[in-house]
């Protein structure tokens, strides 16, 4: 062989090798059984979202040309420009140019590929729903969104992202890792999906109401009073507050800018002299105008702007103060945009979790109050629909949507109702087994008696809001469903029934929950419980309860929050509690000079009883069952009769009967399997023997 053809063939050796090296490296996602038939196919169906992702690769290059920078990939957040995840139509981007329905998912476009990453609970709606042109990841991958554009891009190339959707500390992580891949995060002011989106949807238009001080316990005067010793605190002129649900508890005003949270699109600058209030001046009538007091001109007035002046009052008043608070992120509140940092100088932010979440969680009287009533009414509407669905079960059919129409149905025929706190969700059978299930026209199925059925809903009232889950049957279920959901509900019970020093960690009670659980070497995905509004957002910091998260937030006498815990048999069955607990002033005082707390329920929905094995509780477990269901019976018993609904109120006495908090030592050895064989003899062999000795003396008496 020549020298030639040796040269020749180690070429092609080495450009092999470098081939496989290089796809070696390339990010490997989510499989996607769809799109395998249509690789190395060089015509694909073209859909609309296909046209429009070859426009946002235009406006990439229309950009660079305007403006001199090149923008190489592109990141489209899910965020709106207040860093809320449920969002409404006009900020629906994401949705807009991939077709996934979902929330919370980040899409990153470059020139020749496109990557999508959805939290777990999503990835197979996203699988159904987006192009294949997508690689899907999940956001706990290896693979983020930093790694594969490092994968994708070379030196010194650039990542465009607009700064008004993404917060600001996840901009600085990016920024940071993409650094260390030597590429650049650069800022687009200008959404390029508002760029080609025709016929956007544009921002909701209302008026917005006034959440009266008998629901709301403070005037709003007094709040901002608060709020401005708290700044002199950290030494702050003024404070910008983006969250909407901090705005509306502030100003106690509520809006329908938002999916099932009643907040007001807006901005609010509060200094020590002055309130500022950007809003869309649409949205105003002349009684907000009389509740804000926006006809005078002193500390405890509001000066209303137009939403959009937010930004050149930012950089004008940055010249006059010294130190504005900029909130940070705290467990679900994602802080402020980098919009907003990048709006001031860095040298006069004062960045910290914004007080207004601290003053929000601890519920004045009246507040504390109305979550009990909204609660309370709340139960009564879950007892109708479903005293209504054990009617009527056997005589016609029912699917996971037809439930959940009638759940919501039932729920907003209530009085002061405000609609839904979260979209309710249905799940039978194997859907049941899905942590994240969400129900819809695409995935509905027939609900019968052979397996359980998971309902998790919540309501908004002018009194509170409420979210809870609970999980029945209508059938008789098997032993293994009736250990796993009296499991779920003993460890639900232990956090109940909890006394404890106010200086633990929120964090550190999710033991308690799991521990029976984890007894069994199983687990559930979800948090076991955060903070709920009252008549705002179902979600609300500072209370997480999860193991794996070591806040160092604390539970305040007037916090209120919801408790969770599931149980989830993959292809077969699960199940879910939920309920909204209140911390509780016991009155006693720890050694440490800490006050003792205890919580106390407010939901009121009835557990299954078919579903419970009173062998697996402890007496003192029976007994809280037993106050419990005393409690539902006196409460919602008496609204459900005060609403003559009289079919409701029987199938809720029937669900709350007494367990027999004690059991004879026979018994519980025969309920708990031990002792079969002696009441198996005791019941059947002996009653047969004497029955055989009688009929043969009888018959040896009639032989002799």
């Amino acid at each position: 062989m020549t020298t030639a053809k040796w040269i020749w063939r180690l070429a092609l050796s080495i450009l092999a090798l470098l081939v496989v090296t290089s796809e070696a490296n390339e990010p490997g996602g989510y499989i996607r059984e769809v799109c395998k038939y249509r690789k190395a196919k060089l015509l694909q169906p073209v859909t609309e979202y296909r046209q429009r992702l070859h426009k946002l690769r235009e406006q990439m290059k229309i950009r660079s040309a305007v403006q001199g920078l090149e923008i190489d990939a592109y990141i489209l957040p899910p965020y709106d420009e207040h860093m809320n995840i449920e969002i409404g139509e006009h900020d629906r981007r994401v949705q807009y140019l991939t077709g996934f329905t979902g929330t919370g998912a980040f899409a990153v476009v470059t020139a020749r590929t496109a990557a999508f990453w959805v939290d777990n609970r999503f990835v197979q709606q996203a699988d159904a729903e987006i192009d294949c042109e997508w690689e899907l990841y999940r956001m706990n991958d290896s693979v983020t969104i930093t790694t594969w554009l490092s994968a994708k891009l070379h030196a010194d190339q650039r990542v465009g992202v607009d700064p008004h959707h993404v917060p600001h500390h996840l901009w600085l992580r990016w920024q940071r890792e993409l650094a260390n891949r030597l590429l650049v995060l650069s800022r687009v002011n200008n959404n390029l999906v508002d760029m080609i989106w025709t016929n956007q949807p544009a921002p909701s238009n209302f008026t917005i109401s006034v959440q009266e001080r008998q629901f709301a316990g403070d005037k709003w005067e007094d709040k901002v009073e608060e709020l401005r010793l708290k700044l002199q605190t950290f030494s702050c002129d003024a404070i910008i507050v983006t969250s909407l649900t901090e705005i509306a508890y502030l100003l106690n005003i509520r809006g329908m800018d938002i999916p099932y949270t009643p907040v007001v699109r807006s901005y609010l600058i509060v200094s020590h002299d002055e309130i500022f209030f950007y809003v869309d001046h649409n949205k105003m009538s002349q009684g907000i105008d009389f509740h804000l007091r926006t006809d005078c001109y002193n500390e405890r007035c509001v000066r209303i702007k137009e939403y959009n002046k937010i930004w050149n009052d930012l950089r004008t008043y940055a010249q006059i103060w010294k130190r504005i608070f900029v909130p940070g992120p705290c467990v679900q509140e994602e802080g402020s945009s980098e919009a907003v940092h990048n709006a001031l100088p860095s040298n006069i932010i004062y960045t910290e979790v914004s007080p207004i979440i601290f003053m929000r969680a601890q519920k004045t009287p009246e507040e504390q109050r109305g979550m009990r009533e909204a609660h309370v009414r709340d139960a009564a509407a879950i007892c109708e629909a479903m005293s209504y669905l054990e009617s009527r079960f056997f005589l016609e059919q029912w699917t996971e949507e037809k439930i959940r129409y009638e759940i919501d149905r039932s729920r907003l025929s209530q009085n002061n109702t405000r609609g839904l706190s979260k979209r309710s969700v249905v799940a039978f059978g194997e859907h049941s087994a899905l942590p994240y299930y969400i129900s819809s026209n695409v995935t509905d199925i027939e609900v019968t008696d052979q397996s359980l059925l998971v309902i998790e809903s919540g309501g908004q009232y002018y009194e509170g809001t409420t979210d809870m889950s609970r999980t029945f049957i209508f059938g008789e279920p098997t032993a293994e469903m009736k250990h796993v959901y009296t499991t779920v509900l003993a460890g639900m019970l232990e956090l109940s029934k909890l006394r404890f020093p106010s200086n633990l960690r929120a964090s550190g009670v999710d033991v308690l929950v799991r521990r029976l659980e984890w007894e069994d070497m199983v687990d559930y995905p979800q948090t076991s419980g955060s903070g709920i509004g009252a008549y705002g957002a179902v979600k609300e910091p500072p209370i997480s309860i999860a193991y794996g998260q070591e806040g160092s937030y604390h539970f305040k006498e007037g916090y209120f929050f919801s408790s969770e815990a599931g149980f989830y048999h993959a292809g077969e069955f699960g199940v879910r509690l939920k309920i909204v607990l209140e911390v509780v002033d016991t009155g006693k005082t720890h050694p440490n000079g800490m006050k003792f707390l205890e919580f106390h329920h407010v939901t009121l929905v009835p557990f299954e009883p078919k579903l419970i094995d009173p062998t697996l509780l402890n007496a003192m477990e029976k007994r809280y069952l037993n106050e419990y269901n005393a409690k539902v019976r006196e409460l919602v018993g008496g609204e459900l009769k005060r609403q003559g609904n009289m079919q409701a109120f029987y199938w809720m006495m029937n669900k709350t009967r007494h367990i027999r908090e004690y059991l004879p030592e026979e018994d519980y050895r025969a309920a708990r399997g031990s002792g079969s064989r002696i009441r198996s003899f005791l019941t059947v062999t002996v009653p047969a023997l004497l029955l055989g000795i009688t009929v043969l003396c009888t018959f040896l008496k009639w032989l002799f």
